[in-house]
């Protein structure tokens, strides 16, 4: 274990015990210890001393003990419908990398988008991107990276040798694939675990529903501009390729293609219900119109999906399913944790009045509402590249939610724009799954993804900006 980790461990609970005996009361004796619970979590979330999953089981654990919440109300929130929602989104990703969906849909989307240099590297983004929407990141980029590494080979072993040019493009594939998998993932919902975090606050706390399809309208727009404001900052700017030419990539893609054969019955059948469950994610409020009693949720929709996927045989004689329950070893059940844990947290701040002194703080105070935008946003974003964003979105959200109330602002017109920025990390290696995935392959140094990765932070800052001030009061 490093010594960060060992100082982690150690400095959490002795942090803990210190903000929980100060001699003077900050907020209230109950917000005292809320705070204490909330900076051990924090210090064990930033040093991840244990696995972050773990850190977010300590609510259930203290709180309870601490009396700030009885055991019940706090283990509600590890059963909180986004929770499930959620689940059904893993199973259904689950689904799609077992059957090779994944891979045969990124393959024709760069097949597609054709092969010259550039192009090749707009469609490793887009298939990327498209794959983000409904798997993880993590898994939309393990997906790409040997197609990507096969491509650069082929520049390696070409008459010229690996030539500055080639270098170009090597890079600009493996920043791309990062960066448009961070990207992708705000397009949906289910894209990114911070959507979801967000979302169960708001459900839990205010009673404030966000629909699948009302988040991708501005979550797509937003990813798309951001996809193609940082393929153009590579290719154009950072790493240009010019007069670089092969036509191989053609073929590397067509035996990729070839490998996986034609289409099989069991990814037919995954594509059916993926292609339902979105069907019913994007008309879902105009279905319960038609049919009032039904009463359709996200959540509802996203485990009819699993239950589909785990109950209707694919082989009815040999009694064969797309799924079964030994499959789920392979899910991220440890993300699942975080999430309760955050909504937990957030249940703890809001009951010891930890976001009403903030709300009230701010209300007293003379602060331009925009330029709190920016250092929010500001905020999240930078602070992502050190520490998970899930965590992040899981302390500093509640908080969010009391500027934005102490500002007189609709709390989703700060919260959102905050949340999307724990999604735009694109300067360090640590920063995300992707960058960190990318950086292993030994195309990309660190000074390579810090200097391209702090343009795009930067355009991310102003971009969700202007997300604040025109479009999320525009849509919400």
């Amino acid at each position: 274990m490093d010594k960060s980790k060992i100082w982690g461990l150690i400095l959490g609970p002795i942090a803990f015990l210190i903000l929980a005996n100060l001699p003077i009361v900050l907020v209230s004796e109950k917000g005292d210890t809320v705070i204490a619970v909330a900076v051990w979590m924090l210090i064990w979330w930033i040093t991840e001393a244990v696995s972050i999953s773990v850190t977010a089981l300590l609510p259930l654990l203290l709180f309870p003990l601490l009396k700030i919440l009885p055991i019940g109300e706090v283990g509600a929130n590890y059963g909180s419908p986004i929770v499930f929602l959620f689940f059904g989104g893993f199973v259904m990703a689950l689904a799609l990398e077992k059957v090779n969906l994944h891979r045969r849909i990124a393959l024709n989307i760069i097949r597609l988008t054709g092969t010259t240099p550039n192009r090749v590297i707009l469609g490793f983004m887009i298939a990327t991107a498209s794959l983000s929407m409904w798997i993880s990141n993590t898994a939309s980029t393990v997906v790409m990276l040997p197609i990507a590494l096969s491509v650069i080979k082929l520049l390696i072993d070409d008459e010229d040798g690996f030539t500055k040019n080639d270098q170009n493009f090597a890079l600009s594939v493996m920043l791309g694939i990062a960066f448009s998998a961070n990207a992708g993932g705000i397009a949906t919902v289910i894209g990114t675990p911070p959507n979801s975090v967000l979302i169960g606050l708001l459900e839990n706390e205010y009673n404030t529903e966000i629909s699948f399809l009302k988040w991708m309208t501005l979550g797509l727009p937003f990813s798309i501009i951001m996809i193609g404001i940082s393929y153009l900052v590579l290719v154009k700017w950072m790493f240009p390729n010019r007069d670089l030419k092969f036509s191989a990539s053609k073929e590397v893609i067509f035996q990729e293609l070839e490998k996986l054969g034609p289409t099989t019955g069991k990814e037919k059948m995954v594509l059916v219900i993926f292609a339902v469950t979105v069907f019913l994610w994007i008309f879902r409020t105009l279905i319960n119109s038609i049919f009032p009693t039904l009463g359709l949720s996200d959540t509802m929709i996203s485990i009819f999906a699993a239950i589909a996927l785990f109950a209707i045989p694919y082989n009815v004689k040999k009694g064969e399913f797309i799924i079964k329950w030994g499959d789920t070893s392979k899910l991220a059940w440890g993300i699942l944790i975080l999430f309760g844990g955050g909504l937990a947290l957030a249940k703890g701040m809001s009951v010891s009045g930890i976001v009403d002194l903030v709300a009230t703080i701010i209300a007293q105070s003379e602060i331009s509402i925009v330029f709190t935008a920016f250092l929010l946003i500001l905020l999240m974003l930078f602070m992502t590249e050190l520490m998970s964003n899930v965590a992040l979105v899981a302390v500093l959200a509640p908080v969010v939610a009391g500027i934005a109330i102490g500002l007189n602002v609709p709390i989703l017109y700060l919260l959102i724009p905050v949340t999307m920025a724990s999604s735009c990390a694109f300067m360090l290696p640590m920063a995300t799954p992707p960058n960190a995935i990318v950086f292993a392959s030994g195309y990309v140094k660190v000074p390579e993804m810090a200097r391209v990765g702090v343009i795009l932070n930067l355009i991310a800052v102003g971009l969700l900006v202007l997300v604040f001030q025109f479009v999320v009061p525009l849509l919400f």
